[in-house]
């Protein structure tokens, strides 16, 4: 059996596979470019206030050519092209009319019935060979007859005749529908044969050669490279090589900064004459003298032990880059379009960068350098310079107004405690002459009033389902606290229920898995409810050219030992509303969850937990907690000695005890857990719901004042 190939000679093929590749590409890339955003920068609500600050033109320039770049218009010429591609082949496919391709059939080439009897088939071809027998029949040129087509029809009868009437050529045709018996394999090609006839199979050689030997293999180089390149965080790998040399243990925010400007990514912001234009002037702004910083004698705040390090490197992308920083985190006026500009786009890359010194500090474990690429998210995110004053946050307060509200203190006031102050003491401290006037005031606790500060009440392990806290079994960190803007009033009391943390039923496999939580209803009834995913507001940080979304991050630290115990957990949705519709908070209780493995020995384990939000100021909380981890044999003692009580009165043991002539002994009180005994005389809760506690915790519960 020889194999055919069939062209697609009259094109009502080669459509429908144009169609069809062009339609797998183009759909998923259309989707792609019409679906509704699921990034939590496009759905987080936005802080109220028609606040503009200084710049704020080059600002929204910087994140207008950024959204640029995020619409990727290469892709949208792409689905264009490939929209226009298949509605041409949808043309061709209408257009073009279909060919059927016939069954050999007998009894059609003979001309006769399916229900013809073997005589009447014999007497019709005689017939039919009077008229077409090659010794007969004679060309006729009117009908473009030739010898050769006149041959080919008798042929065709021939072999009709003989599978109705021959029994070996009609078991061929029984078999395989044809009178010659097996045919050859035809491979259907839906392209027009002129491709690859009339000398244009080297075009076609060519083409393959081109996709096949050079654009496939620059493809998986392209991506094998980008993939070497590019760290997981997203960063350069050269970038990251360079952080790496330059971690310290015990570096501040101020050596992070300078850590941060060593990224090779601001080579490409910062070509040619960039590198080095403008940059004396720079340096003279962000080394001008001030006295509004505690911390530095300079406007920037940039330390003096930092100066000297700037001053000490070499003329180039880096020092640019790190001036533009100290001028970006200082809010320094350079009076050039050109350089304002640039003082923005930098802070992106050093958000960036940031990620990747995080993850170089999680890898070492010190606590300090944790902290500090925190605390530097923070810096970048607000624009505030390292140990600036917090209140620099809000809108309209500038360096001299803080250290006006702040007076002689050698600390600096944090934005909570500012805003918590009766009106009277806030007005004294901040509204009049070259302080803010009326509508600035209104407009500062208007945005104050919307920042959400999750305020901790409380803090404690536990062992889904268990008692006590053995050796190795898998632990939860239970963190219950309350959105409190700060400057919030008629704050409602803790409702002590609302701290428990209450265990779903084992049958239960929604809320084991985290789909719905367990509730306590105003009837003291467990209901299970979904589990709610709500976003905090976009951080509002006017001087930050990107969208940037609030995170809070959990981690355990040895205080002893400086080291981190626990890897952060990161939390960007909550499980209950922050804001009401209104834009009122709600105050509801928030549940953080992290898990992780118990240490492998008993014993009573201290330790600090950081609650660190990334993008405001003095948003922290750090408290202490006490982890008990009870000998196996122990807590199942320990367990079963809860279990037994002596008999009640009201029960049948007490009564036949009263029978006897005795009084029922009095209930003995539960036993409370050893791990009860550490817990702290600050830690929130009524009695009940300490007897329900896993383990012991020293924790601080929130201000409400």
């Amino acid at each position: 059996m020889s194999s055919d190939y069939s062209y697609d000679e009259h094109g009502q093929f080669f459509p429908f596979f144009i169609l069809t590749v062009t339609g797998l590409v183009t759909i998923p890339l259309t989707y792609t470019l019409v679906r509704a955003s699921t990034d939590d920068d496009k759905l987080a609500p936005r802080i109220k206030t028609d606040y503009r600050a200084q710049n704020a033109d080059a600002i929204a320039a910087v994140r207008a050519t950024q959204q640029r770049k995020q619409r990727r218009l290469t892709r949208f010429l792409f689905a264009l092209m490939g929209w226009v591609l298949m509605g041409a082949m949808v043309y061709l496919i209408l257009v073009t009319t279909p060919t059927i391709q016939k069954i050999w059939n007998p009894y059609d080439i003979l001309g006769i019935s399916d229900s013809a009897t073997e005589k009447q088939i014999k007497s019709h071809y005689r017939q039919l060979g009077k008229k077409y027998h090659p010794d007969k029949a004679r060309p006729d040129p009117a009908k473009n007859e030739t010898l050769e087509s006149i041959n080919q029809v008798w042929v065709d009868l021939s072999k009709a005749y003989q599978a109705l009437t021959d029994e070996e050529v009609r078991n061929n045709y029984i078999q395989y529908g044809h009178p010659d018996g097996k045919q050859s394999f035809s491979i259907g090609i839906a392209l027009p044969k002129f491709i690859v006839e009339d000398g244009n199979g080297k075009y076609v050689v060519l083409l393959y050669t081109l996709l096949l030997g050079v654009l496939l293999p620059y493809m998986v180089g392209s991506w094998w490279y980008g993939t070497q390149r590019m760290s997981k965080e997203g960063v350069l790998m050269s970038s990251a090589n360079k952080l790496f040399r330059r971690y310290e243990d015990e570096m501040d925010e101020a050596g992070a900064i300078t850590a941060l400007s060593s990224g090779d990514e601001y080579a490409d912001l910062l070509k040619g004459d960039r590198a080095d234009s403008g940059l004396a002037k720079i340096e003279s702004r962000i080394a001008a003298s001030s006295e509004v910083h505690k911390s530095s004698p300079y406007v920037s705040g940039i330390p003096e032990k930092e100066k000297e390090r700037l001053e000490d490197m070499d003329n180039g992308p880096r020092r640019k880059a790190l001036a533009l920083l100290w001028a970006y985190l200082g809010r320094v006026e350079l009076d050039d379009a050109a350089l304002n500009q640039s003082k923005y786009e930098v802070a992106p890359i050093a958000r960036a960068l940031r990620e990747s010194f995080a993850a170089i500090s999680l890898a070492y474990g010190n606590t300090k350098p944790i902290l500090t690429s925190y605390y530097t998210a923070q810096n970048v995110v607000q624009a505030v310079a390292p140990n600036a004053s917090p209140l620099l946050q809000l809108p309209h307060i500038t360096p001299e107004i803080a250290n006006t509200i702040e007076g002689d203190s050698r600390n600096h006031l944090d934005l909570q405690d500012f805003l918590d102050q009766s009106d009277s003491e806030r007005r004294k401290l901040a509204v009049g002459k070259d302080l803010l006037s009326e509508d600035q005031y209104k407009t500062v606790l208007n945005v104050g009033q919307q920042l959400p500060y999750l305020r901790v009440a409380k803090a404690f392990f536990k062992v889904t389902g268990e008692k006590y806290i053995t050796p190795a079994s898998l632990v939860t960190l239970v963190i219950k606290g309350r959105f409190i803007p700060p400057g919030a009033e008629n704050v409602p009391k803790i409702n002590e229920d609302d701290l428990e943390d209450i265990d779903p039923a084992e049958d239960d496999l929604d809320a084991i898995n985290g789909k719905k939580q367990i509730v306590k209803g105003p009837d003291g009834k467990l209901t299970a409810v979904e589990k709610q995913s709500i976003l905090p507001p976009m951080t509002f940080a006017p001087h930050y050219p990107r969208d940037q979304s609030p995170k809070w991050h959990a981690f355990l630290s040895d205080s002893k030992q400086g080291k981190m115990a626990v890897p952060p957990f990161t939390f960007a949705k909550f499980d209950q509303p922050i804001f009401d519709a209104q834009g009122k908070p709600t105050f509801a209780m928030q549940t953080l969850k992290a898990q992780f493995a118990a240490p492998p020995q008993e014993g009573h384990y201290t330790f600090v937990l950081h609650l660190i939000c990334d993008s405001y100021i003095g948003f922290d909380t750090k408290m202490e907690v006490t982890l008990v981890v009870e000998e196996a044999n122990k807590a199942v003692s320990m367990s079963t000695e809860d279990e037994i009580s002596e008999p009640d009165e009201d029960s049948l043991a007490g009564q036949m005890q009263a029978l006897k002539g005795g009084a029922p002994p009095p209930s003995k009180p539960r036993r409370r857990p050893a791990n009860d005994d550490d817990s702290s005389d600050e830690e929130s809760g009524t009695d009940d719901e300490e007897e329900d506690d896993t383990s012991a915790t020293n924790t601080d519960t929130e201000d409400e004042s």
